[in-house]
């Protein structure tokens, strides 16, 4: 009794971070909408004057991007599979001023995704074949960060050291291959369940970025199960199979130790917190977080991805039919000004 009392909490955290985070995407919809138009107002006040010798004015123009101060190079590229403490590892980057883009937000990153559906994920589709590419990490950093972590990034190692060769190598690992791929089919069972994934197919008619997410997962399980036969099916899609999956984590985890140099590599887990983390990034034990007393992040535990995915997956699916039905109302309304 004593026991379960003190997992409730632990428990409660989960479910309520879980629903934040998802109905978190969800609401980015009509975020991103309201924000989208603001932009186009605040565009036409960015206003470009060229003058003439004279001091005439010879044109006008509107700047609609604001310019970012271009960032020279990546600094930590997580290389761990999902489900091996990366969105912990993330938020601990943060901490120490590394700004890292997550796959948990690489959706709402509009020109980053819209990149990789292009040029990988929906090129793979059409073609039916596994296609790698490469990704413009230069979006990454106009975007302002200075960091990856988890997939499809992580795939991407000897890119980052070609291009980025004093970059920081950081390899997640789980206590055993078992024990990630448990957490990892628990995460694709959530995203690929019968229910679920016909709720993301049928918000994909509504919503073409939910079915841009789709040609994500199809790609990235196509990628882990090293089976294109994920490229073509429709969701939901075929159950992981155990095998391929933890042979795909274990080469991965081996072609990292085989491809960047030692002292550029910490092989690491969430569980040991800040200090390992901290001497590998050169900061000084008075500045990290373990010193002040801050705790490592805990996130992303699999009753909270569980959560997370019924709330994110389920919250769209009111937003839509709400919608639907205040153009139902206004057809209607509309209808009958034009019958009077």
């Amino acid at each position: 009794m004593t026991e379960a009392y003190y997992l409730w909490p632990d428990i409660l955290r989960d479910v309520y971070s879980g629903i934040s985070k998802g109905i978190g995407h969800s609401t980015w919809y009509v975020e991103n909408l309201i924000k989208l138009g603001w932009k186009v107002i605040i565009s036409s006040s960015e206003i470009e004057v060229e003058h003439l010798d004279n001091g005439t004015t010879k044109s006008i123009s509107f700047n609609k991007t604001k310019m970012k101060k271009q960032l020279d190079s990546l600094k930590v590229a997580g290389v761990g599979y999902s489900r091996t403490g990366t969105y912990s590892l993330a938020l601990a980057l943060n901490e120490l001023d590394f700004p890292t883009i997550h796959t948990m937000h690489l959706f709402e990153k509009g020109e980053i995704f819209d990149h990789l559906v292009n040029s990988i994920f929906y090129e793979s589709i059409k073609e039916d074949k596994i296609i790698m590419g490469v990704p413009d990490f230069d979006l990454l950093l106009r975007a302002g960060y200075t960091a990856t972590m988890d997939l499809p990034f992580a795939l991407y190692y000897n890119q980052i050291l070609e291009q980025y060769p004093d970059c920081k190598f950081i390899l997640t690992l789980r206590e055993d291959s078992n024990v990630w791929f448990r957490s990892w089919n628990s995460l694709a069972e959530t995203e690929g369940g019968t229910l679920f994934s016909k709720l993301q197919r049928y918000i994909g008619v509504f919503i073409t970025h939910v079915k841009k997410i789709g040609y994500y997962k199809k790609w990235l399980y196509a990628v882990i199960n090293e089976d294109r036969k994920f490229l073509s099916h429709e969701f939901p899609l075929p159950a992981q199979n155990r095998e391929r999956a933890i042979s795909s984590y274990e080469k991965h985890n081996q072609r990292i130790r085989d491809s960047i140099p030692p002292s550029q590599l910490l092989e690491y887990n969430v569980k040991e917190g800040w200090e390992p983390l901290c001497t590998f990034l050169e900061i000084p034990e008075a500045e990290c977080p373990s010193s002040h007393g801050i705790p490592f992040p805990k996130t992303n535990s699999t009753n909270e991805v569980r959560w997370h995915a019924y709330s994110a997956t389920i919250a769209p699916i009111f937003f839509a039919m709400f919608i639907l039905n205040l153009v139902r109302k206004i057809m209607k309304k509309e209808g009958h000004k034009k019958m009077d």
